[in-house]
């Protein structure tokens, strides 16, 4: 098998460059408004007291941001694990596929937001926020993984009985392949999912009381008007989202580089 190599890997400059310049802009008209109309820091700070506020507050921000990443990471295994078997499920049973996928339907549809505080009610305040992230993360996966499986070619399909192939062997050595595409979209949309689940929850648990993730110090930090610091954990955030997206794309990148259309190098 054939490494990596450097072409597989090259990089488009202007889709690099030009967000970096759109943010540079945008970080620098941030900062002329806010020291040309002279605004308090505690209704908009500058960028430079933002980035002052995460060099300052790391060790707290740290510690937050590594409960909050945490939850996200084990919402969107469990929903990888859930979404992917139930998907399985479904595709060897029609009457399985019938009879619950309305209820995973309801289950996304319905806000997490308004689930959160009954969760919280219920279960202790760190399973709520688990299963808030995993709420809204399983979906994506399971309706993904369940199209992929169904969107098998059906002359291979039928040439796999032509040979008696076991449906064991057909999931497997045909069905599954074919899902792959499928089921990696679909956990790159729960990566970002699970954070946004996660960050819902910990909001409503922070005004329940209790709370250590990112999201509670935004609620904190709002209610004491620390602005800056709001930012700071708000950009925090963002940067995690970004990097769990661009993660779950590499990922999908190298399984799928060698010979689904949307990851092979165009020739050049």
């Amino acid at each position: 098998m054939r490494g990596i190599e450097p072409t597989d890997l090259r990089i488009e400059w202007p889709r690099v460059v030009l967000p970096l310049v759109t943010l540079a802009l945008g970080v620098v008209a941030w900062d002329l408004v806010v020291r040309l109309k002279d605004i308090p820091p505690f209704i908009l700070p500058g960028p430079g007291l933002v980035a002052a506020t995460v060099v300052s507050d790391w060790p707290l921000l740290w510690a937050s941001l590594l409960v909050t990443l945490t939850t996200t990471l084990y919402a969107l295994a469990l929903a990888f694990a859930g979404g992917v078997g139930l998907a399985f499920l479904f595709n060897q049973s029609r009457w399985m596929e019938h009879s619950f996928y309305p209820y995973a339907v309801i289950l996304q549809v319905t806000p997490v937001v308004a689930v959160a505080p009954l969760l919280l009610i219920y279960l202790p305040q760190q399973a709520a926020v688990l299963t808030c992230a995993w709420i809204v993360a399983f979906f994506p996966i399971l309706a993904n993984t369940t199209l992929g499986l169904a969107s098998v070619d059906r002359n291979l399909v039928d040439l796999f009985e032509i040979y008696g192939a076991s449906p064991i062997k057909m999931l497997l050595r045909l069905k599954l392949p074919a899902a792959l595409p499928y089921m990696l979209a679909g956990l790159r949309i729960a990566g970002g999912l699970s954070l946004v689940g996660a960050v819902v929850a910990e909001i409503s648990a922070g005004s329940a009381g209790a709370g250590s993730g990112l999201a509670y110090r935004i609620a904190e930090s709002a209610y004491r008007l620390n602005i800056a610091r709001m930012f700071a954990a708000l950009i925090l955030l963002s940067i995690t989202g970004i990097a769990i997206f661009f993660t779950l794309s590499f990922v999908s990148y190298l399984a799928l580089r060698r010979w689904h259309e949307s990851a092979v190098a165009s020739e050049p």
